[in-house]
């Protein structure tokens, strides 16, 4: 095995410090919930909270993308309503914007 060359050792200590901040931020998250009372309100909340997500990381990308990125969303949607299987679903949006792509879309 051999050493990275002293250029990147900046890159090798932004990778570790990147991986301490993520786990510190996953640890408080846990910490500070425990102090949270899980009342209705605050289950309803972090209920909604993956879709939440989903749709903060995939709306973006739709709007960059276009018309090809929607189309292969909704294809998705559909397959894991009537299939609620989640590869069944990436592999039909993978299909339909790779479709998409090939028709000029």
């Amino acid at each position: 095995m051999t050493l990275p060359d002293p250029g990147a050792w900046g890159a090798v200590l932004a990778i570790g410090a990147m991986a301490v901040a993520t786990y510190l931020c996953r640890l408080a998250g846990v910490v500070l919930m425990s102090f949270v009372p899980l009342t209705p309100h605050v289950r309803r909340g972090l209920a909604a909270l993956p879709g939440s997500i989903v749709v903060a990381t995939v709306l973006p990308l739709i709007e960059r993308l276009g018309l090809a990125a929607a189309v292969a969303l909704l294809a998705a949607v559909g397959a894991m309503f009537v299939t609620r299987s989640e590869l069944v679903a990436l592999l039909t949006g993978m299909a339909m914007i790779s479709a998409a792509r090939l028709l000029g879309f």
